[in-house]
């Protein structure tokens, strides 16, 4: 059975093509679970986000959408919620969804994966950056407010590396990714990044196995053609490090699979 559930739709600002454009693409690549986990809104960076005025006819699109194609696959609704303290709504926490992404986009409000702010990198010590950004996603775990890990290393995505060792600067985020009980999403959007490897890096993988961390698929894709792109690559790693086995929900509710 093969899952992809981080996907946006043109609400977010900056994806293109439809609803049904997405799903046709999934039906044609022969995904069973397939689901959009918009940007959820926030009152900080409203561009790159839907706003909470958007939110009930977001999930009306996909839940329309859902039953249409009800017949050839199964769609999920979500969002995925940017961790950043002060600024998540309850609102968004306490939705009736599938699922919740919970994501690390901002460092003391820098949005470090963005190409507008690249030039942050330049002013910062890179070991300091990525230790900031795991203790942010220990800090999102440990809140409890989440289903899935959202690109869990993707801070890598400009490939400025750090000196340390990152399972060593990731180690307290994983424990805190395990002790949440949340799933670890392996997301392809990072082979089409500079850094041009998928979200997690293999040996991060191999630590999240180790600690029995549970698995998902996906694509993130902001446009059509990025649907499945990577997807047997993804299937491929989760293998070799000994995966068989990945997570879909149901209102929040985890279902293991074998893929």
């Amino acid at each position: 059975m093969r899952i992809d559930l981080h996907n946006h739709t043109t609400r977010c600002n900056h994806a293109v093509g439809t609803i049904d454009e997405y799903i046709q693409k999934a039906i044609e690549l022969g995904i069973d679970v397939y689901g959009f986990s918009e940007h959820a809104p926030m009152d900080f960076d409203p561009h790159y986000r839907l706003g909470f005025e958007e939110m009930a006819l977001y999930r009306k699109e996909v839940l329309d959408a859902k039953e249409k194609y009800k017949d050839s696959i199964n769609i999920l609704v979500g969002y995925e919620v940017d961790y950043l303290p002060g600024h998540m709504d309850e609102r968004v926490l306490d939705t009736k969804v599938d699922y919740l992404i919970g994501s690390v986009h901002f460092i003391d409000k820098w949005s470090f994966d963005n190409p507008e702010f690249i030039g942050g990198w330049q002013s910062k010590d890179t070991d300091e950056i990525w230790q900031a950004y795991f203790e942010a996603t220990e800090a999102m775990a440990n809140s409890g407010k989440f289903d899935i890990v959202g690109h869990l290393d993707l801070i890598k995505v400009f490939k400025f590396m750090p000196k340390q060792d990152t399972r060593l600067l990731a180690k307290n985020a994983l424990l805190a990714i395990k002790q949440s009980n949340m799933v670890l999403e392996i997301n392809t959007a990072g082979l089409r990044k500079p850094v041009s490897e998928l979200y997690p890096s293999r040996a991060l993988l191999e630590e999240a196995y180790a600690l029995d961390i549970p698995i998902t698929f996906s694509s993130d894709a902001h446009a059509v053609e990025h649907i499945g792109a990577g997807y047997e690559k993804a299937i491929a790693m989760a293998q070799t490090v000994g995966y068989t086995k990945a997570v879909t929900f149901k209102g929040r509710d985890r279902q293991l699979i074998t893929f």
